[in-house]
């Protein structure tokens, strides 16, 4: 049996409990009404019943407590696997799913909208589950006295679910809207503090500052409309009560006082568990319209795992995922060789970020094992997407990639991401110390030995040996107070440290002084001596070092072969290398 349905269970049971204790509670409370001021009981014969009033009212007390217990017990369980499974989700996700979203927006649901949930369980169940108990046994104890006081009960109880529900569809819809608002205005946010320098130095500080000032304004008054919605609510459900409870008090009056047909402890009774009956109406309604508003904040979590969901099968195969057959997957950092080198083939690949938008085309290429790849091609020639599809971090819009002869759609990608190092130009470097980021490149536990060896090897020697604390210096998020060669070179100490039989480079000496591209370029060489490189290149060195050239004009890979034989047949190509030797940019 889950957990939720015993939850469920012991609201059930303890909302019968404090059913029958309102029911006590009204009949001893009219007996002593009766006997001390109609019958004029002496206090000392009625001790005993008071006694036994004020346990009932303790045990009342008791079953309320239980119940908000239960529910607070539900709703941390709830948040805390709702959250777990936010969590997961963004770290088992896809690097296709990873791409998607604003980060805030991801931030603001994992936090605030798991939060908001928490009156959903808290709150809203306990109270439903008493609404649909109690009221029931109010109801048939009322019929059972006077069928005229049930009847009008029964007659204007529906006006309050009815007002509940009217209100709390325009309440879910607001609180969507809110929610939605929330990750936008967090997205917006948190792209304004990451891009702070660049807003200045481009002079948009102010028009970023306006734009979240929008959003702030947005949101506020989007929360201020459910306020808003919620104050009319509770005036509304105040204005039923009293008025249904005034029509009872009035028929009683009249049984009581005109036609004499029914007893003061009778009318007494109902008089006392009529409130009660709308009470608990009313206090469902507020429920209600929190759980509403919860359920707008849970929706959008679901959400936000259904589209991971969809990206995730985009991205891979939900049955039979196969491993690849033919490459050794690396075991560990103490193994001195590389895993096999793999043989990928591009079939027929086209690619779009959107319909309408840039498209890339290749035809039937391949890149053997241990094979020296350089693509080539003016900027926004769709070299970077080229590159992101061979790795896996696009999925083809139709055409297949391959690898060993199986669809990389088909490969699990934990493990194909074992053998693959792909070394952007701004390489992200976490919060910590240079070791604990180096360490980020062999996924377990490593020595302290195969760390410095990486770095070394990284051509991190020099710098490790200007910093006093070596490589337990720590550097700030996003790699503060390194410069970009140093950050290069802490890539691919992580690369050293992995051992892949796939790397991948996307112009990693880009804006480099000449020395510091030197020993990147004598890293790169290393690194590279046992595993299929892969380079966005545009030194004129890197392209005549390849075995194999692509070349990329317009989104189309127009052409393939070695330096000599693109030079001789491809103009374009040919003009391109005139201008990197005559001291231009290719």
């Amino acid at each position: 049996m889950s957990l939720l349905r015993k939850s469920r269970l012991l609201l059930m049971a303890f909302s019968l409990a404090l059913g029958a204790a309102i029911i006590c509670q009204a009949v001893f409370m009219a007996e002593a009404v009766q006997r001390i001021f109609v019958e004029k009981a002496s206090f000392s014969s009625i001790m005993l019943l008071l006694g036994t009033l004020l346990t009932v009212m303790a045990l009342r007390t008791l079953f309320t407590y239980a119940n908000g217990k239960v529910g607070l017990h539900m709703a941390a369980r709830a948040k805390t696997e709702m959250r777990s499974k936010v969590l997961q989700n963004l770290t088992q996700a896809s690097m296709f799913s990873s791409l998607q979203g604003q980060t805030g927006g991801k931030v603001s649901i994992a936090l605030d909208a798991v939060d908001e949930a928490d009156s959903y369980f808290s709150q809203y169940m306990p109270r439903m589950m008493e609404a649909s108990i109690i009221p029931i046994v109010i109801l048939v104890v009322a019929f059972t006295l006077h069928a005229n006081t049930g009847w009008i009960l029964l007659c204007t109880a529906p006006f309050i679910p009815l007002f509940m529900i009217l209100v709390g569809l325009q309440t879910k819809n607001k609180s969507e809207e809110k929610y939605a608002q929330l990750a936008e205005f967090s997205g917006t946010f948190l792209d304004s503090l990451q891009g702070l320098v660049t807003l200045k130095i481009f002079g948009q500080a102010n028009r970023q500052q306006q734009e979240i000032e929008r959003s702030s304004l947005s949101y506020r008054d989007t929360t201020m409309s459910i306020l808003k919605i919620a104050f009319t609510n509770t005036f509304m459900l105040e204005a039923i009560v009293m008025l249904s409870i005034g029509i009872v008090a009035l028929e009683l009056a009249i049984q009581l006082l005109v036609f004499k047909s029914m007893t003061f402890h009778t009318a007494f009774l109902l008089l006392l568990l009529v409130p009660e009956f709308y009470s608990l109406l009313k206090n469902t309604g507020t429920a209600f319209h929190s759980g509403r508003t919860s359920m707008g904040a849970i929706q959008k979590v679901e959400e936000m795992l259904e589209e991971s969901d969809q990206s995730n099968t985009h991205s891979s195969s939900e049955e039979g995922v196969e491993q690849l057959s033919h490459p050794h997957f690396p075991t560990g950092p103490s193994s001195s060789e590389f895993v096999t080198p793999s043989f990928i083939e591009l079939k027929n690949v086209r690619f779009h970020y959107a319909p309408g938008s840039f498209a890339l085309k290749t035809g039937y290429v391949s890149i053997k094992p241990g094979e020296k790849l350089a693509i080539v091609g003016q900027s926004g020639s769709g070299k970077t997407t080229l590159l992101n599809l061979i790795s896996g971090l696009l999925q083809p819009t139709s055409g297949e990639v391959c690898v060993n002869g199986r669809p990389l759609s088909q490969v699990h990608e934990a493990e194909w991401f074992k053998q693959v190092s792909y070394i952007t130009q701004h390489p992200y470097i976490f919060a910590g110390t240079l070791a604990e980021n180096i360490a980020l490149g062999a996924g377990i536990d490593v020595s302290r030995a195969d760390i410095e060896n990486a770095a070394e090897r990284a051509g991190l020697a020099e710098l490790m040996a200007e910093l006093e604390q070596g490589l337990d210096t720590p550097v700030g998020e996003g790699g503060r107070g390194l410069s970009g060669g140093e950050k290069q070179r802490l890539a691919l100490a992580r690369a050293f440290l992995k051992r892949p039989s796939m790397i991948l480079f996307d112009e990693p000496t880009v804006g480099l002084d000449l020395r510091t591209e030197q020993i990147l370029q004598r890293s790169i060489t290393a690194l590279s001596q046992q595993a299929t490189m892969i380079t966005v290149a545009h030194r004129l060195y890197t392209i005549q070092q390849a075995d194999q050239i692509w070349f990329m004009s317009g989104g189309v890979l127009s052409d393939s072969g070695t330096h000599q034989e693109l030079l001789e047949r491809v103009p374009a190509y040919a003009e391109m290398v005139q201008i990197q030797r005559t001291g231009g940019i290719a």
